[in-house]
């Protein structure tokens, strides 16, 4: 939709006026007449007359146009609805800018002005984080899917590339930083939109070390072939061995130039599934097409590293656990029946090869605890289809037992707007995975409480004592409307800003 977006300090510097912008925009609640500040800007009448208009109704992204005559502050004037102002939040910020941008799109300006102090002020909000989240959607809406597009659908349609000026200071520098969070975002979907023939362990695992290269407060260390064996990181090497692209566990580190005395590493661990075939308990009628995006807890925790590396930058070290690997079929591939050791001595009686992510998981998991001595350690997977009956496209499933841990995610997901809703973990469900012949099964034989089984898997492998909290985010990962700062049928990058805001407030 948007080439990019960038911010400029100050007044436009072009258009007929060194005042003069391209676009102004502006804001209003529902059923509220333009605040003071916007109406100053009203040289001509035109504003005024816009916000009166019956389409006026100040509904969230409800957008009205006025055309000022040639001394107004720009050739266009955009005024888009806040909803109600007793409500109004970031994430009705992101919804309303997600409007002005699409807008924008379709008109092709560049300089755009920004003017929103007064709706702000009046509903006595943090202007830093209303502007954060007018930068992420703004940023969001520069994804682009074409990178895979040929010949036969070129396009010569260029896409606008805003410059926002804006004058107030901290509305500003959320801005600033809200573009940031929303550009790694953006890299957490490019790794989503990789086609499989293309996205292999080893793909992965070569774009986390360039971006260790890029950013010197980044390393990188992949683990592949004898170094699973080494390390008893079976799970990756049994899911991954029937596939000619091998897998791999990815340790990307964070080390902070000036760390706070005594912090321990944050882990953050992704399910990084390259494609999910199902294994021998093959995946039926079209259950295929989209596994591709079985890799998105792991394409959410690199966009996390991307956007902690650049723009968060927390005093404390991070560590990145991708465990990496491809679900195929062939003769040396793992059966219902096989029983595996992982690293922590638990065995796991293999009742579905179609339940693969919590056996790659369980190794990244078991690794946290025993070799990074983390403060505190989540998960992010694709995990289940049950956390999609249960919470739907809106809420990503969330399990964490440790109070402390529980907030921090809570807050960073009311800052950041991507939804979680905590759901049970009690010992009934662990026993539910007890297996007859291994200590436990990775898929019960029932159905009920489909996604806490999951969860109740992945207990297995994080020691007593240890904070952790499990993200099943399969109903949140890709969008399924063309709306706000999302494409249809594409990646949402869901758990990059997330992590990162949490990160960022730790």
């Amino acid at each position: 939709m948007l080439e990019s977006v960038s911010v400029a300090s100050g007044r436009p510097s072009t258009g007929r006026a060194a005042s003069r912008a391209d676009v102004l925009v502006l804001a209003h609640f529902k059923g509220a007449d333009l605040d003071r500040d916007a109406l100053k800007h009203d040289s001509d009448g035109a504003i005024a007359a816009a916000a009166k208009r019956s389409d006026a109704t100040g509904d969230l992204g409800r957008i009205v146009e006025a055309f000022p005559s040639d001394d107004g502050p720009a050739d266009r004037v955009i005024i888009v609805g806040l909803g109600d102002k007793s409500s109004f939040s970031a994430e009705a910020m992101r919804s309303a800018a997600a409007a002005v941008g699409r807008r924008l799109a379709v008109t092709g300006e560049r300089n755009i002005r920004v003017d929103l102090s007064g709706p702000i002020a009046g509903a006595k909000a943090d202007s830093a984080l209303i502007g954060e989240a007018f930068g992420e959607a703004l940023a969001l809406l520069t994804y682009s899917r074409d990178q895979y597009k040929g010949t036969a659908n070129a396009s010569t349609k260029s896409k606008p590339k805003l410059l926002l000026h804006i004058d107030d200071q901290r509305f500003r520098e959320g801005v600033e930083h809200g573009i940031g969070l929303g550009n790694s975002a953006n890299v957490a979907r490019a790794f989503s939109e990789a086609p499989p023939n293309i996205c292999t362990p080893d793909w992965i695992a070569q774009a986390a070390q360039q971006m260790a290269r890029k950013y010197d407060n980044l390393s990188c260390r992949v683990f592949k072939g004898e170094d699973l064996i080494k390390h008893k990181l079976t799970g990756i090497h049994t899911v991954g061995k029937a596939s000619e692209h091998k897998p791999c566990m990815i340790r990307l580190e964070y080390k902070p130039k000036q760390a706070k005395r005594g912090a321990k590493p944050a882990v953050l661990v992704g399910k990084t599934m390259t494609y999910d075939s199902g294994g021998l308990s093959i995946k039926i009628s079209g259950g295929m097409r989209g596994m591709k995006r079985d890799m998105d807890g792991g394409a959410g925790v690199l966009g996390a590293m991307h956007a902690i590396a650049t723009v968060v930058k927390p005093r404390r070290p991070v560590v990145a656990l991708l465990a990496c690997a491809e679900n195929a079929i062939s003769e040396v591939a793992y059966r219902p029946d096989d029983i595996i050791s992982f690293r922590n001595g638990v065995t796991v009686e293999v009742t579905n090869t179609d339940a693969e992510g919590r056996l790659v998981l369980a190794d990244a998991l078991c690794w946290a605890c025993e070799e990074e001595n983390p403060e505190f350690i989540i998960d992010m997977a694709t995990l289940t289809g049950g956390v999609v009956v249960a919470l739907g496209s809106t809420y990503a499933g969330m399990w964490c037992d440790d109070d402390a841990l529980r907030a921090k995610v809570e807050s960073a997901s009311a800052r950041s707007g991507e939804r979680v809703w905590r759901l049970p973990h009690h010992q009934e469900y662990r026993d539910l995975m007890k297996s007859d012949v291994a200590d436990i099964v990775n898929s019960a034989p029932v159905r009920g409480a489909h996604p806490i089984q999951g969860a109740a898997f992945l207990s297995y492998f994080v020691e007593e004592g240890i904070p952790w909290c499990h993200l099943d985010i399969a109903g949140v990962h890709a969008s399924e409307s063309d709306k706000g700062p999302y494409i249809k049928n594409s990646a949402t990058g869901f758990g990059a800003r997330l992590l990162a805001d949490l990160l960022d407030t730790d």
